[in-house]
């Protein structure tokens, strides 16, 4: 988390989500009280690259889990699987107790399943009221006959928006409306991707990295918001790279490396778990992850801090360059994020 984002206010983590064997131990896989998804044997291979292999996770319910690890740890793969937009080589899943192994995407989300991508999909050419519109499930409108007798969906069409201009409002977009979703920051899309895939009530709501690119006004807004959905009894679940931010919102913390689960357990106890750190650092396994990133009090020996300096150079380089589109073209509204936080200010 950047020095300039200031964490959102504490509230209270969610306790008691896993069970305890007496070992006072929390391994990779244990049980979980109350489980939303159960995962078991899910395995991606690419070529003779294994990019996922979950022997069992399961995901505690009403809580925000934070899936982080190193890049090409899987987590996205592993997202992409769970949601249905891949399919795996083995294993099975489950969500809210029903098996999603070979459920396409689109009934996922009708089940309750939503996810939002790293890179928004935010269609350009549309309003951001039509963007929100196309999240509402079920619309009598959409087909081929129902679509030429308004009378059959204008009170839908209507309550479809009313909603839509109440999440625009929660997320501080109602000014932005009428104009092209093309129009807007890069962090500005990231909320009307996250504001968007809550017209369909999910149950569980997934984010791939919603933080990454995001200037550091928006990243306090986005976090608020995602403490928000667990208040509103939503599950959540969250790729980050940032601990601090990790630390300051997850309840849980599933620590992926090389396309396996190492770790997991409460945000604190993982960042001082060696198997974390050596996903991390390599062979500094003496060096708690937190002191690693320069958010809480310690020091870290000689041979450590060049590597840490290397890391804060490299995250802040990543930080700083420009976004593209999908022909390569410089993305000026993701870069535009700073400067209309400062004309702001």
């Amino acid at each position: 988390m950047s020095a300039d984002v200031v964490p959102p206010t504490p509230r209270p983590k969610a306790t008691g989500l896993h069970k305890d064997d007496g070992s006072g131990e929390v391994r990779p896989g244990v049980a979980k009280n109350d489980p939303i998804i159960v995962a078991d044997g899910v395995k991606r291979v690419f070529g003779g690259l294994t990019a996922v292999d979950v022997e069992h996770l399961e995901i505690p319910r009403g809580a925000i889990t934070a899936l982080i690890g190193p890049n090409g740890a899987g987590k996205t793969t592993l997202f992409n699987l769970l949601t249905g937009f891949d399919k795996p080589n083995a294993g099975s899943w489950s969500f809210d107790g029903t098996n999603l192994a070979g459920i396409p995407a689109f009934k996922a989300a009708r089940m309750g399943q939503v996810r939002t991508f790293q890179l928004t999909k935010s269609l350009g050419l549309l309003t951001v009221l039509e963007n929100m519109k196309l999240g509402a499930p079920k619309q009598t409108g959409e087909g081929i006959f129902a679509g030429i007798l308004p009378f059959l969906w204008r009170k839908q069409e209507a309550e479809i928006e009313e909603k839509a201009r109440g999440l625009l409002a929660r997320f501080k977009l109602d000014t932005k409306e009428k104009d092209f979703a093309a129009s807007l920051s890069g962090g500005q899309r990231k909320l009307l991707e996250m504001a968007r895939a809550l017209m369909s009530d999910p149950v569980l709501v997934m984010l791939d990295e919603p933080m990454a690119g995001v200037n550091p006004a928006l990243t306090q807004s986005l976090l608020d918001h995602i403490l928000d959905l667990k208040d509103l009894g939503m599950t959540v679940v969250f790729v980050e790279h940032d601990m601090h931010m990790v630390r300051h919102i997850a309840d849980w913390v599933v620590v992926m490396a090389e396309g396996r689960v190492v770790a997991e357990g409460p945000p604190d106890t993982v960042m001082q778990n060696p198997a974390v750190i050596d996903a991390y650092l390599g062979a500094h396994q003496d060096v708690d992850l937190g002191v690693v990133t320069g958010r809480h009090a310690g020091e870290l020996p000689p041979e450590a801090e060049e590597l840490v300096e290397t890391v804060h150079e490299l995250d802040q380089a990543i930080v700083e360059a420009p976004t593209t589109d999908a022909a390569g073209v410089p993305d000026a509204a993701g870069a535009a994020d700073a400067d209309k936080d400062g004309d702001r200010k």
